[in-house]
């Protein structure tokens, strides 16, 4: 069976663990990116499998479940924020008081287009103000500043594809790694816009990603601690734990981490203040109607 771009395939030695998308076909070998996971792979065509119909329906439907299961602990969270938020903003005299709340904005730069689309509409279910960008991972370095500059988000997001290779060198070499390196130049732009940790929290990296290198860079989270391969939704919960924890509150980074499709070996990150403030009353508008 032939196989052409955009075709969705596994790994024959990797014992078909993921499923790719033919990202691109050069002479010696294909460019695959992974379909749930922030992978980017290369392989030698005779090592693809086209994958069937069945096995794809297979692996959506057992992605929609943990999907599910972390918006599901979302929610759990979210609503338990609430409730202290408005117990602590009233001394515990809630009745007949309305609130109403300053999501913090978030800048989602992504280098896969299909992924970024996903993660929109997850923030927007979250009910989040998101301001995505496509830009490739090379690219984000160049960028970056200035869209924070005219977003003016208080919430970025870089991630893209990343892989680690060692044939390039050792984990710790930023040499090693397909994009950690313009990820952790991407980072170090950002702080140069806004250097408090506090002001501006920065999620990076990708499948893999150089973990430690990012944090030192200025990142608040990052992926890989173990340099396993994360869930393309990750960052999406990452940074909802963060957009609805209040300000005056630290943000635990093993509850930022519990709602994740990896947790803590494709995850981390540094103690950092949540992001949202709570605000009353809240003042419904007047019709037009009503206006005359």
């Amino acid at each position: 069976m032939q196989i052409k771009v955009g075709d969705i395939v596994t790994r024959i030695s990797y014992n078909h663990d993921l499923h790719f998308v033919v990202h691109a076909m050069e002479e010696t070998e294909v460019i695959l990116h992974g379909v749930d996971y922030r992978l980017i792979a290369h392989a030698p065509l005779e090592d693809l499998v086209k994958a069937s119909e069945r096995e794809i329906n297979e692996q959506s439907k057992e992605n929609k479940i943990k999907k599910e299961k972390s918006y599901r602990l979302f929610r759990q969270d979210f609503k338990l924020m609430k409730e202290k938020r408005e117990y602590e903003a009233t001394d515990g005299y809630t009745d007949d008081i309305t609130f109403f709340q300053l999501p913090t904005k978030v800048l989602h730069v992504d280098g896969d287009e299909t992924y970024l689309r996903k993660c929109i509409a997850l923030y927007k279910r979250m009910g989040l103000h998101v301001h995505g960008a496509h830009i490739t991972e090379k690219n984000m370095p160049h960028e970056i500043g200035e869209m924070i500059e005219k977003v003016q988000p208080r919430l970025v997001i870089i991630t893209g594809h990343d892989a680690y290779s060692k044939n390039l060198g050792k984990k710790n070499e930023l040499r090693s790694y397909r994009n950690s390196k313009h990820f952790v130049e991407a980072v170090r732009a950002a702080r140069e816009v806004v250097p408090d940790v506090d002001q501006l929290v920065i999620f990076a990296g990708a499948c893999q990603s150089h973990f430690e290198a990012l944090i030192r860079a200025g990142a608040n989270f990052a992926s890989s601690p173990s340099r396993i391969n994360i869930h393309a939704l990750d960052p999406v919960f990452v940074a909802a734990k963060i957009a609805y924890t209040s300000f005056v509150d630290r943000v635990n980074v093993w509850e930022v981490l519990r709602n994740t499709f990896t947790g803590e070996k494709g995850l981390g990150g540094i103690e950092t203040k949540g992001l949202l403030r709570t605000g009353m009353p809240f003042i419904e508008e007047e019709s037009s109607e009503n206006n005359d």
